[in-house]
């Protein structure tokens, strides 16, 4: 992680917790030079990290997770984002070249559109934003969907049989307080 990614990530670091969501960053370098960079950090910004990283000095977790590319270096790793749901299943993966920096606000949107989408046992459309309509499912019979269309002809709330919306539930919607432009 580069320093203007430590930074983005411990400033957004709020809106991950109240999602519910943990970070946690991952380095080939060692503890000390981990402690150092923080320090300088936090020296020149005021800026503390708030959240940990591993030392993987010899690089075997990058290298179990595609992070360490052995054609191009042996230690050089690419800036990798794991998305992680509390089942442990990895749910997105999103891979930046060396030379460009992670995007906080789409990964906080990922992290949104997966809890909205488990939520609502939906889909997000693509452009998808918090708050906004989700997908319903495919119907499974035909008595579904003709159901689904008299629905949609009656709500006015979707295309065709197979592509459909409805507005999540209560539950589901993040207040307006804690989104994150």
């Amino acid at each position: 992680m580069c320093t203007t990614e430590m930074i983005a990530f411990t400033r957004a670091h709020t809106y991950f917790k109240e999602m519910n969501t943990e970070l946690l960053g991952l380095s080939v370098d060692s503890n000390s030079s981990h402690l150092a960079w923080m320090y300088d950090i936090y020296c020149r910004t005021g800026i503390k990290i708030s959240f940990p990283i591993i030392a993987d000095r010899n690089g075997e977790i990058a290298r179990k997770y595609g992070m360490i590319v052995n054609d191009i270096s042996n230690t050089q790793t690419v800036r990798n984002v794991f998305i992680i749901d509390d089942k442990q299943y990895v749910r997105t993966i999103l891979v930046y070249p060396m030379n460009v920096g992670r995007f906080i606000p789409e990964i906080i949107r990922i992290v949104r559109a997966l809890q909205m989408a488990d939520c609502t046992n939906g889909s997000t459309a693509a452009n998808w934003m918090p708050n906004q309509p989700v997908i319903v499912p495919m119907p499974k019979t035909y008595q579904e969907l003709e159901e689904r269309v008299e629905s949609i002809n009656k709500n006015k709330n979707g295309i065709s049989w197979y592509l459909s919306f409805k507005e999540p539930e209560e539950k589901c919607i993040m207040s307006k307080e804690n989104e994150c432009n």
